[in-house]
């Protein structure tokens, strides 16, 4: 091929320079009719949703508002982007990438092809699975398999893959969109999408090699032009689009917030030294478009900002938790009397500072108490179990180093009962076992609770460890074991018996199969003591029955423990419910009311 049939002559030149001008003003212009409106081609990864057929953001907005879960759907040609954004934006955002077209009348083909792989259509399933392969390797949404198959309109969507020529492996993708095939375009367009090269391709030139086969499939056809979208700052595919002939149209894309996406409208987070109970909650803000500001770090404060409205957050704990409510769960006396008055059931109790005959007939009449002190947190100078009377004094002089008040309560002997309520309604419900390690019959007690602990630390950003403390010996002890014994070979030992986080205890979900009276009870706690967002502990005999008592309630529990339950996107719906789209708005009112 000649020098000079490759180069772009004067008039094309023109043209360039036009439509880099004018971008989409031709698909605005009232001289051409769309026979078809409302128009989405399904891609396998999510639809294709072609803007400029609908003719208001209205009717744009409730399509976009039908995307599948898992899916990515993309709005393109949208004539007026801020309107669309305007109708939710907690919902929608701007897609940050550029369009570019290629003009079929000034395309020529290479003047040499590239050997060693072949371009050829989508044809096996082999194929298929290849290419969703390569979009897992690169990060993209992967296509369901039938959809090659049964739901694919071959004659609207285009799939290309790049073979070696030696090996039929399938190195490389991409996905072409007819629009005259779709909607009957009376700009005879068509556009180019998922472009993927495995990285470990052998062969140079494939992503080029792609994108003009299919330029040439659609040149051949009569397309007038072929566009793509690109990320912005995608620098390297960039070059290579603009060394082919495409130029910059003004074109823009309008995508849903979603998980997908998050990347890209949530944008680079930055590192905030936060630990996971507050990091959690950070980051559903962000996904929201809500301010953050990290006050103080190392303690969990932050500050939160959205439309006017600001609240500062130590963690799951806000300026909505009043300073009577939080001095309400601060004492455990206190708490105990209101929720009592509730209709909650309670355990009994009993002021240890009482004197030894009371607190003799008290251990008396139980044969087990916990002894706890009356203010705390995080499972600190609490003992359970305790059957002998001195162990029961030295457990009260361990509790006495937390807070000179300290309780006695009868020993309801079963499981912990995790249950977070927010706003009055449960989110999450979880049994916390208490730490335990399990034997080689090689290594001693003391070495295996250091391994858990150290497990336990990584997994939790190093909230979690088991304190190797007179508590710890205690319960040991009453197993018949010491620091520096060796655990038999598949033994399982319980080395606490409280099963805070803290102390190296672990969360098992159960939000699904909770009692409803275990849940009435919870909520009851949360709407006595008012308080907004809680984590209500019961000590149970199984979370399928009804049987339980109260033990406390705790003004900022850790919303990081509960997964897969949605504790952050309830926590953020509480204090900022418009941050949330509008039609989830709408779901919620309906259920409400139902």
């Amino acid at each position: 091929m000649s020098t000079e049939r490759e180069k772009p002559k004067p008039v094309a030149q023109h043209r360039l320079q036009r439509i880099r001008q004018e971008g989409m003003n031709s698909l605005h212009s009232s001289s051409h009719q769309l026979t078809q409106s409302n128009v989405a081609v399904n891609c396998g990864w999510g639809r294709l949703i072609f803007g400029n057929t609908f003719e208001t953001p209205e009717q744009l907005v409730e399509v976009m508002r039908s995307e599948k879960a898992d899916q990515r759907d993309i709005a393109f040609y949208v004539r007026d982007p801020h309107v669309v954004l305007a109708q939710s934006p907690q919902e929608f955002f701007l897609d940050p990438s550029h369009t570019y077209r290629l003009d079929m009348s000034i395309y020529r083909p290479a003047s040499m092809r590239r050997q060693g792989y072949h371009i050829r259509r989508l044809s096996t399933k082999k194929d298929a699975d290849a290419i969703n392969g390569i979009l897992a390797e690169r990060g993209m949404v992967s296509v369901p398999p039938d959809f090659f198959w049964s739901a694919r309109d071959a004659s609207k969507v285009t799939m290309l893959v790049a073979e070696d020529a030696q090996t039929g492996e399938i190195w490389g993708s991409v996905m072409g969109v007819d629009h005259s095939k779709a909607f009957d375009d009376p700009e005879r367009g068509s556009s180019l999408w998922c472009l993927a090269v495995s990285s470990a391709a052998p062969h140079r030139g494939l992503g080029e090699s792609l994108v003009r086969r299919l330029a040439e499939q659609y040149q051949a056809r009569g397309c007038s032009y072929m566009d793509l979208s690109v990320l912005h700052d995608n620098d390297k595919a960039i070059a290579l689009y603009e060394k082919l002939g495409f130029r910059r149209v003004n074109v823009f894309a309008v995508k849903r917030k979603n998980q997908i996406n998050e990347k890209l409208f949530v944008g680079d987070k930055e590192e905030t030294g936060l630990n996971p109970y507050a990091k959690i909650i950070v980051d559903e803000a962000w996904r929201r478009g809500i301010q953050v500001e990290v006050i103080d770090a190392e303690g969990g404060l932050f500050r939160l900002s959205y439309g006017g409205r600001t609240i500062r957050c130590r963690e799951s704990l806000t300026d909505l938790t009043s300073a009577v409510t939080l001095s309400i769960c601060d004492d455990k006396r206190m708490t105990r009397r209101i929720v009592e008055e509730a209709g909650v059931r309670v355990p009994a109790q009993i002021d240890a500072g009482e004197g030894e005959e009371p607190l003799r007939a008290f251990l008396e009449q139980y044969g087990a108490v916990v002894v706890k002190p009356a203010r705390g947190e995080q499972g600190k100078g609490i003992a359970v179990g305790v059957r002998d009377y001195d162990e029961m004094l030295a457990a009260i002089d361990r509790a006495k180093e937390v807070c000179q008040d300290v309780l006695l309560e009868e020993y309801f002997e079963g499981q912990d009962l995790r249950l977070v309520v927010i706003n009055d309604r449960l989110v999450a419900a979880a049994l916390r076992l208490p730490a335990r390690i399990v034997g080689d019959g090689m290594s001693t007690i003391r070495l295996l609770i250091e391994k858990q602990s150290r497990r336990r630390s990584a997994a939790t950003g190093g909230e979690s460890s088991i304190p190797l403390d007179k508590e710890t010996e205690r319960c040991l002890a009453e197993a018949g074991y010491g620091l520096d014994d060796c655990l038999p070979s598949c033994e399982e030992l319980v080395v606490r018996k409280t099963a805070n986080l803290h102390t190296g205890g672990t969360i098992v979900d159960v939000t699904d199969q909770v009692h409803t009276t275990l849940i009435e009870a919870a909520v009851k706690a949360a709407r006595a003591i008012d308080i907004p967002v809680t984590g209500i502990d019961l000590m149970i005999k199984d979370h399928r029955k009804p049987d339980y008592v109260f033990i406390e309630a705790n003004e900022r529990p850790g919303l990081a423990n509960h997964e897969p339950q949605p504790t952050a996107e309830r926590f953020i719906d509480l204090l900022f419910p418009r941050s949330l789209p509008a039609s989830v708005r709408q779901e919620l009112k309906k259920k409400q009311e139902g």
